[in-house]
């Protein structure tokens, strides 16, 4: 019997102990801070720092090296792309607990408070995002990319619709005058509702998360996802944008008489009533500045002018502490059941935009865009929003979603290393323990703050648009966009359209009137009403388009409208071009 060959077992590698790595890990530390290449290496920061004209010596300087994930980077330069991240997001994060204490009447105290809240438990929970923990199997928590989180502006049009509900049926205080006018009281436990509601419909996401990405990608495409985003833009620049540009959302009404006939108010410095052309061109000023710069520049203009001329009231940061944290002020945290329905379909859109912030990051971050692992860092972050909204509820913050605008600090600064991301965690933290910083942002005038925020408005509308350029524009399409831009659209321009639409139900019970309550408010909410379309159409409308396989697909017409222009750049870094990005710049045979 002829001898068998031996089989030789494949060595695995030998781990390393836990105490080398903690030591080598630890020289690493040590040499990083204690060594000029560990802090600068040999990176051009004036390629960072000062701009290339288009003519002369350093109009054709070399790109710096791209940084990954993982590489390793010099620590000031992660320090400085921290911090750049960090402002990038700085007006985000403000924008909506100012917009929310403005529309309950909260008081300075309060207010200043809840951008201190927004900032650090953004902070925290972004750096949850970057981390991707891992759990169990092939699931995570966290997106392991340098992705950012803040408070959504979806819910923003949402809480609206509630607080008006609740300010409506007498749960928050209201007053009105002999005029006519009505006057909002503070109503904090408004604020608690919206927190407690959001909290219980954040276990939506959580189960969502762990649905295939490919179903995900089915139940929400771009059509759907590109409506949503739009009529989201477009809410905010109707409902907040433009109404804080003309002097704020207490004057909008201009009363006759009252605290609010002059704007914000009439003890104010410089008050003038809502419109006046004093508020339209600081507001102009603002976003003109926001066109030549950033937007936080933007707002650097607009306060110093605003400061310079007599406008800024300073009485918020002499309130302000000089240091706070989270839970400093507290909120009754209360279910309230009209509220789930709007909020459960708030989660929805959270879990949309996901998916293509996402996708967005990981293009930009040079990373693969499918396949397992970039289906599991949608599944992490989908899930990293559903955890994270139950945890910012425990923070007194509302609702997360992931910011797409950091994408473009990474493709700007090509850097999209995670060590970047704690740095832009850790100055968020600071920005909001420190708090003189929020009382800094609270006495921002309205104009200054509606001229900012009416482009940053604007760009989420544009962000949806081209969400929408990358669809087919088939019959089927084209209909079910048309469908759910009616509704939302429709909405927008008529707020009051459903407002009496259970108005002939006599005598409803208190369990039917919530559901009345909560039916109304998904219908009068601009983007829900408009996605609740698009989903059921793109679900039950056939797909006429789709060519049996045993069939050569027919030639059709192209469609010129949907064909994007492309602008041809000599010098662009072709070594960072990947392999799919020259096919699609290849002209069509």
């Amino acid at each position: 019997m002829a001898e068998q060959p031996a089989v030789v077992a494949s060595q695995p590698t030998p781990k390393v102990p836990m105490g080398t790595r903690i030591q080598n890990k630890a020289r690493h530390i040590v040499t990083k801070v204690t060594t000029r290449d560990g802090w600068i290496g040999g990176y051009d920061f004036g390629w960072l720092c000062m701009p290339t004209l288009p003519y002369g010596k350093n109009s054709t300087r070399k790109l710096p090296p791209f940084y990954g994930l993982e590489d390793d980077i010099p620590l000031l330069l992660a320090m400085i792309c921290g911090f750049q991240h960090a402002l990038a997001m700085l007006a985000g994060l403000i924008t909506p607990p100012i917009i929310f204490s403005s529309a309950l009447s909260l008081d300075a105290s309060t207010s200043s408070y809840l951008i201190s809240s927004s900032l650090i438990g953004c902070g925290i929970l972004s750096a949850v995002q970057m981390a991707r923990i891992p759990l169990w199997g092939r699931y995570y928590w966290g997106t392991g990319l340098l992705t950012v989180v803040g408070i959504s502006f979806a819910t923003l049009s949402t809480g609206f619709s509630i607080f008006n509900a609740l300010y409506t049926n007498g749960t928050c205080p209201s007053t009105t005058s002999a005029t006519g006018t009505v006057v909002r009281g503070s109503c904090p436990d408004a604020y608690g509702m919206l927190l407690g509601t959001s909290m219980l419909c954040s276990l939506l996401n959580m189960g969502l998360s762990f649905a295939p990405a490919k179903t995900l990608k089915r139940i929400f495409p771009p059509v759907v996802t590109g409506t949503v985003i739009v009529m989201i833009g477009a809410s905010l620049v109707g409902e907040s944008g433009v109404v804080n540009w003309g002097g704020g959302s207490s004057c909008h009404e201009r009363p006759p008489d009252g605290l609010f006939r002059l704007c914000p108010t009439i003890n104010a410095p410089r008050a003038a009533p809502w419109g006046s052309p004093q508020y339209i061109g600081l507001g102009f000023l603002s976003f003109v500045t926001i066109l030549n710069a950033s937007i936080i520049v933007g707002l650097i203009v607009g306060c110093i002018v605003a400061g310079a001329t007599g406008y800024i009231d300073g009485s918020p940061i002499k309130r302000s502490p000089a240091i706070t944290f989270i839970w400093v002020h507290t909120f009754k945290l209360k279910i309230h059941p009209p509220a789930i329905l709007p909020m459960l379909a708030v989660y929805i859109s959270l879990a949309m935009e996901a998916i293509g912030d996402i996708t967005a990051s990981a293009e930009v971050s040079r990373v693969a865009v499918e396949g397992p692992e970039f289906d599991s860092r949608i599944q992490g972050g989908v899930l990293g929003d559903g955890i994270g909204g139950l945890i910012s509820g425990l923070m007194t913050n509302p609702p997360l979603s992931i910011f797409a605008q950091n994408n473009g600090v990474i493709a700007i600064t090509r850097c999209a290393n995670r060590k970047a991301g704690w740095w832009c965690c850790t100055f968020l933290i600071i920005f909001g323990i420190l708090g003189k910083l929020s009382g800094v942002f609270l006495s921002i005038p309205n104009p200054v703050l509606g001229g900012v925020t009416t482009f940053l408005f604007a760009t989420v509308m544009t962000s949806g648009i081209r969400v929408l350029s990358y669809i087919t524009w088939t019959r089927r399409n084209r209909f079910t966009l048309a469908a759910a831009m009616s509704f939302g659209v429709g909405n927008l321009l008529a707020p009051t359209w459903y407002t009496f639409l259970f108005e002939g139900v006599d005598n409803p019970g208190s369990g039917l009137q919530g559901l009345f309550d909560s039916i109304t408010i998904v219908l009068s909410t601009p983007f829900l009403s408009a996605g609740i379309i698009a989903v059921l159409l793109n679900l039950i409308l056939p797909d006429n388009e789709i060519v049996p396989k045993d069939r050569e697909p027919e030639p059709t017409e192209r469609d010129v409208e949907a064909q994007p222009v492309i602008h041809r750049d000599e010098t662009a870094d072709a070594e960072s071009m990947s392999s799919d990005e020259k096919k699609r710049k290849e002209p069509v045979a």
